[in-house]
């Protein structure tokens, strides 16, 4: 018994990303005429996803430090890789981030800089 919960529990670890990933799109932006386009959005670091993975982000929550962009997610200032920014024209005018959250913290897959106030 203790071996087949032990082989078992190595399958289930495997499958959560997956049912979690899937879980994402939870089809509510369905008819938003936007997304094609925001599932279309990529950076230099791969794909964004589409607006249900990312993250509106208020105007006193993010800036720039210098020449870079920086982001106030979880209580602290991230600082935007270059190869994260989205270049092309921001056609919600809102702010966002794609966050990845991992072992070693948090980094930024994708952002896309609206108009700061």
């Amino acid at each position: 018994m203790k071996r087949l919960i032990a082989l078992g529990f190595p399958v289930l670890l495997a499958a959560w990303p997956l049912h979690h990933a899937l879980a994402r799109d939870d089809g509510r932006y369905a008819n938003s005429p936007l997304k094609a386009w925001f599932d279309s959005l990529k950076s230099g670091r791969g794909p964004c996803c589409s607006d249900a993975d990312g993250l509106a982000v208020s105007d006193p929550d993010w800036d720039m430090q210098g020449t870079h962009y920086r982001v106030h997610l979880d209580g602290e200032w991230i600082v935007v890789p270059d190869d994260a920014v989205i270049t092309e024209p921001n056609r919600s005018g809102r702010t966002m981030v794609w966050p990845i959250k991992g072992s070693l913290g948090t980094s930024i897959r994708c952002f896309m800089p609206g108009n700061l106030s």
